[in-house]
């Protein structure tokens, strides 16, 4: 006959099982809550903020007017005087650079007229002490594109097709986006942009003439679109 359970060992058989404790508190996984909508809220808003910013006008550097070493009005010279644009971007016409105006360039002009004008005290700082004037470039493309100023101007290109109403810029400043879809833009469909070559330096846009694309084309049959889009014509 088997003994039976001790009177001092307690019977189990009828109680209910006891809850376990949670692993974190309430106020934990509160916390826990509310960091991790956050974080989802602020991946979320940093992507529209990007995607935003990457499709502004102050990514494709519209805009953009930094100060020069000499406050130089194109609206003064090129615009009211209808300076050329040749006289101080000697290279514009057998460069890829346009050429920027020495000290030499400007003292053409002005070592006898206004020699005592604020704004041409860099100039003359410059000139005494043989230190060349530091321009600094407005447009601006990536090392990877290859652009020639000569080759546009001499197919028909006017100044203003690329930098806008300079004419009318007492500052200079980026006008279009200078992205691969505006080039190719141009480059699939040239003739709207095109000049006869009285009309390519200048400052201000020609008042426009209905033409057809195709007979701008035609007279200039140096142009050949396919060319134009492959990808060995800016990037060599």
């Amino acid at each position: 006959m088997s003994p039976g359970p001790s009177s001092e060992e307690p019977n189990h058989a009828g109680d209910s099982p006891q809850p376990s404790e949670p692993l974190f508190s309430a106020r934990a996984t509160t916390l826990f809550r509310v960091a991790l909508g956050a974080a989802v809220l602020l991946v979320t808003g940093t992507g529209f903020m990007a995607s935003a910013y990457f499709h502004s006008s102050s990514w494709d550097g519209i805009g953009f007017a930094p100060a020069q070493p000499v406050p130089f009005s194109h609206k003064l010279h090129a615009g009211e005087l209808r300076m050329d644009c040749r006289n101080c971007h000697a290279t514009v016409e057998t460069s890829a650079f346009a050429g920027m105006p020495s000290t030499e360039t400007c003292l053409s002009c002005h070592s006898q007229l206004l020699t005592s004008a604020p704004t041409l005290q860099p100039v003359m700082a410059s000139d005494a002490h043989h230190v060349p004037l530091q321009w600094i470039r407005v447009t601006r493309l990536p090392d990877h594109v290859y652009f020639d100023h000569s080759i546009h101007v001499n197919k028909g290109v006017g100044c203003t097709s690329c930098h806008g109403e300079v004419g009318e810029m007492a500052v200079i400043a980026q006008r279009d986006p200078l992205t691969m879809r505006w080039c190719l833009d141009c480059h699939r469909n040239p003739g709207p942009r095109l000049r006869p070559s009285s009309e390519i330096f200048a400052a201000i846009s020609p008042v426009a003439r209905p033409h057809d694309p195709r007979e701008e084309l035609m007279r200039l049959d140096h142009i050949h679109l396919m060319n134009l889009t492959d990808c060995s014509t800016c990037h060599h």
